[in-house]
């Protein structure tokens, strides 16, 4: 038995796949303060008595730690002379033309900043070893301050790791510890600096929440990768970097499977939660990136390429000081939730759907949960009269100014990188996705939706198709003999990951270039990828042109056996009415409610499909139809 578990800001989802490929599915509350008391509750749930299992889990702790700023009290050791390197980072500017811009938030303070008198060169030779009488005096120093953990990142150490093993083994046993050399053995000192440093900020509550776990669960948790691979938890522990976009990671992975089973390669995920909105694109295979910056802060370790905008069922509408409708970034969360739920006042975007008749009390995850429809319109109603409209007219604004900051997103990573998502279906999934998903496709044009059975926990289930990989690296800038770092990265992996398929991957970039491209390496024609990437991306390449690799990669992929993606029959859902008042296009409209076992033919919008855990709108102009493994796929009428 095989249990994917999605930690939400409002729900912690479960997928189990029994014995023989049944599949059952559930929601619990999340508990923020708290969120291994709800995995816990959970596997127990789903074990329902079995001796074996396997868990994966993808875990928002680290996330949460990075955005809140909860972290641990942690040091950064550099190289002396180098102790400013984190605050001072790069010159660029996120916003160009603001005056007053907010300051930045560092994960540590600059007297948490600690200089060691070493020197390595670029060519990985040590001119200066640290001493024993400094190591020892670095010590004392982090013991006096106090710190949680240590992030040690040394200059040139990515060509030779000596000097920050030395100084690792005179900390040993003070603190949590990570080494640059370790965690992303790469040039550029401000990236790999803020890696590390991030790496142990956020390790020591990994460490105590996955320790947890494993004395706690019955069975072995396997963790969700930022790359969309699973790690063990032991590995986790030591590089929770890793992780930090671990929960959406899964959503990529389960949407473009849905995709792919359906016929579609080139598709946009679009999953809609209670805090968020996650997209990313897949053209033929997801995208991946070594350039994120998650909340201000560089992440440079493989991830998927996901964009997020603080758009959810839970975020809160308001009127801002100028007198216009804002909606998010900030959520109700999971507590105390929407008005809808029973113990929340302020209006959001689940609350405007409940009060435009979109979601039902009898609806909500197959009626298990109560809804409050007098409490939502109460919220929205004084959300209305502050902004001189009627309770329905400001409860679809509220939709609408939604709509438009996902928009933004979904161009983000379609458009502003070179891609036209006319050509990409549009996989909604999340609590709310199926709500939004018809009227966002038309603003962009797209003219395919595919709504996922059980949209509600695709996070979950794509965790259950995730492979188990690694990822090895190394700076080669200069160096000349290639082939003997990437037999060197391949003996590890294969040493540490068993009959695991192994691929190579450089990072390139034309000579002059201050940027790179990570790409597939072969031995034949290994620059046709990149070339073709550069063009991609940039709208020229230049085969005649120098070229110079910054990094090599090898990826230990072993993959596991696919679930049949066919969910359960809702057997004992509660019987819908056949028809519903729905505030749609501008107006009430009385539409056909259906639950999705029972779309066996095409269908003409408008429509709502019900299904555990969301609710998908077919507008006027849209028919729908049952695709592969129960998913709905809804396709614009219009030219």
């Amino acid at each position: 038995m095989r249990i994917g578990i999605d930690a939400g800001g409002t729900f912690t989802d479960f997928v189990v796949l029994r014995d023989g490929g049944r599949m059952e599915t559930f929601k619990l509350r999340s508990n923020p303060r708290d969120p291994a008391s709800v995995i816990l509750a959970g596997i127990v749930q789903a074990a329902g008595g079995a001796k074996t299992a396997e868990v994966i889990h993808g875990s928002t702790v680290a996330t949460n730690a990075l955005l809140e700023r909860k972290g641990a009290r942690t040091a950064f050791v550099t190289t002396a002379g180098f102790e400013d390197i984190l605050h001072i980072g790069r010159q660029n500017r996120a916003a160009l033309y603001d005056l007053a811009p907010p300051p930045k938030r560092f994960l540590t303070t600059r007297e948490l900043c600690f200089g060691v008198k070493e020197r390595s060169h670029a060519d990985g030779s040590i001119e200066t070893v640290p001493s024993k009488a400094a190591l020892t005096k670095l010590r004392a120093a982090l013991k006096r301050a106090g710190v949680e953990s240590i992030a040690v990142c040394l200059l040139h150490a990515y060509q030779n790791p000596q000097n920050e093993q030395l100084i690792a083994k005179a900390l040993d046993g003070l603190a949590y510890l990570s080494i640059s050399s370790d965690v992303c053995p790469e040039f550029r000192e401000f990236e790999r600096g803020s890696t590390t440093m991030l790496n142990s900020y956020v390790g020591p509550l990994m460490d105590r929440y996955l320790r947890r776990l494993k004395e706690s669960s019955p069975f072995p948790v396997s963790i969700m990768q930022s790359n969309g691979g699973l790690l063990s938890a032991s590995e986790a522990r030591r590089h929770p970097v890793r992780t930090v976009l671990s929960g959406p990671a899964g959503g990529v992975v389960g949407a473009f499977a849905i995709a792919k089973n359906n016929g579609y390669l080139s598709a946009i995920g679009f999953d809609m939660g209670g805090t968020s909105t996650d997209v990313s694109l897949c053209d033929g295979m997801p995208k991946e990136t070594l350039e994120a910056v998650v909340d201000g802060v560089p992440v440079r370790v493989p991830m998927l390429d996901i964009h997020t905008v603080g758009a959810g069922g839970g975020s809160i509408a308001r009127m801002d000081e100028g007198g216009l409708l804002r909606v998010g970034p900030e959520s109700a969360g999971a507590d105390p939730g929407p008005a809808c739920y029973g113990a929340g006042d302020l209006p959001t975007v689940t609350d405007a759907h409940v009060v435009l008749g979109r979601i039902s009390a009898e609806q909500f995850l197959g009626g298990a949960m109560h809804i409050d429809s007098d409490r939502a319109a109460r919220s929205i109603a004084t959300l209305a009269a502050k902004l001189d409209l009627g309770v329905a007219e400001a409860a679809e604004g509220v939709l609408r100014v939604a709509n438009a900051n996902m928009e933004r997103a979904i161009r983000a990573v379609s458009m502003e990188r070179g891609y036209d998502p006319r050509l990409f279906a549009l996989v909604a999934f999340g609590g709310c996705g199926g709500l939004h998903a018809c009227e966002i496709a038309r603003e962009l044009g797209i003219r395919t939706v595919l709504a996922p059975a059980q949209a509600g926990v695709l996070s979950a289930l794509g965790m259950l198709l995730a492979p188990r990989v690694r990822d090895y690296s190394a700076g080669v800038l200069g160096h000349k003999e290639i082939e003997k770092t990437f037999l060197r990265l391949e003996q590890t992996a294969r040493k540490e990951n068993p009959g695991a398929k192994i691929l190579r991957f450089a990072d390139v970039r034309y000579a002059g270039q201050s940027y790179e491209l990570t790409v597939p390496w072969t031995a034949r024609k290994p620059l046709r990828a990149f070339h073709l990437a550069h063009h991609m991306e940039y709208g020229y390449s230049d085969a005649k042109r120098t070229t110079e690799m910054v990094a090599v990669r090898v990826r230990a992929a072993s993959t596991v056996t696919a679930p049949k993606l066919e969910f359960p029959s809702a057997a004992a859902h509660k019987k819908e009415e056949a028809a519903r008042k729905v505030f749609t296009g501008g107006r009430w409209k009385r539409i056909p409610v259906i639950h999705s076992e029972e779309v066996t033919k095409k269908i003409s919008g408008p429509a709502l499909v019900i299904d555990y855990g969301s609710t998908t709108l077919a507008p006027a102009g849209w028919s729908m139809r049952r695709g592969v493994s129960g998913t709905l796929i809804l396709e614009h009428q219009g030219v």
